[in-house]
């Protein structure tokens, strides 16, 4: 199938385990790497992030089959008395390429601002990761028609001036649509979409404007064939679907 996804740049679907899983769960990883190798080879980078307790068993699954790994979060601190917390290099260590920095849930559960958002991401880069900066606005933000604002503001906010050699991933996920079952129609999210590029070429030119942008927010099998055909859609930021092997599957099948 051919999608709209930015020219010449490798979609990404990345899977966010959220505080799910134990050493069980890695069962479904050696089931995705069946059905990888038991069929076509994927158009897309596969990630998967899971909790850090399962990080280093599932990148040692995973890796053989070509799926990356990923920290859910970081700290921006290289290292000292944060006791609980888990530094980018270390992240690194374990084996990981990405770090989903700014999620909704840690916007709001943790309080996290704009600019602690944007120093994890100056560490995750620092540390060699490629970190997914995730941006959305609330269900009354997007009632009163500040969606667009709000969203402007995070990027301006969050992202660093520098996106190193690697680059970032920016992750839409309007709050509202997550784990909700509810999704924004096909022409919001082509405006969002719209939007983050143009901002994001404007700001750093042809990096920005290659620069991947995902959608998140309730992502399915039964939506993801349509929502990655849309103009500047360059993969997903899954979370239930991600946890079972068939679903995670059939969303990467249609890119």
């Amino acid at each position: 199938m051919t999608t709209d996804s930015t020219p010449k740049v490798t979609p990404l679907i990345a899977g966010n385990w959220k505080m799910n899983g134990t050493s069980a769960a890695l069962g479904e990883v050696r089931r995705l790497a069946e059905l990888l190798a038991a069929g076509e080879r994927p158009r897309c980078t596969i990630a998967i992030c899971p909790p850090a307790t399962l990080l280093a068993p599932l990148n040692a699954i995973a890796a053989p089959s070509g799926i990356v790994t990923g920290g859910q979060d970081c700290h921006p601190a290289a290292g000292g008395a944060h006791t609980g917390d888990i530094s980018a290099a270390m992240l690194a260590d374990a084996g990981a390429q990405f770090v989903i920095v700014g999620h909704s849930e840690r916007r709001t559960n943790h309080g996290e601002t704009d600019e602690l958002v944007r120093a994890k991401a100056v560490a995750a880069l620092a540390a060699g990761l490629v970190p997914i900066i995730c941006v959305g606005e609330l269900e009354a933000e997007r009632r009163a028609g500040r969606a667009e604002d709000i969203v402007a503001g995070q990027l301006a906010s969050s992202v660093p001036d520098d996106l190193g050699q690697q680059g970032v991933v920016i992750a839409y996920e309007p709050v509202w649509a997550i784990g909700t079952g509810l999704t924004p129609t096909t022409e919001d999210i082509a405006q969002m979409h719209g939007t983050i590029r143009k901002l994001f070429a404007g700001r750093f030119g042809p990096a920005g404007a290659s620069t991947r942008i995902l959608y998140g927010g309730s992502m399915k099998p039964s939506n993801a064939r349509d929502i990655l055909r849309i103009e500047n859609v360059d993969g997903g930021l899954i979370g239930g679907a991600s946890l079972l092997a068939n679903d995670f599957h059939s969303i990467i099948s249609a890119v």
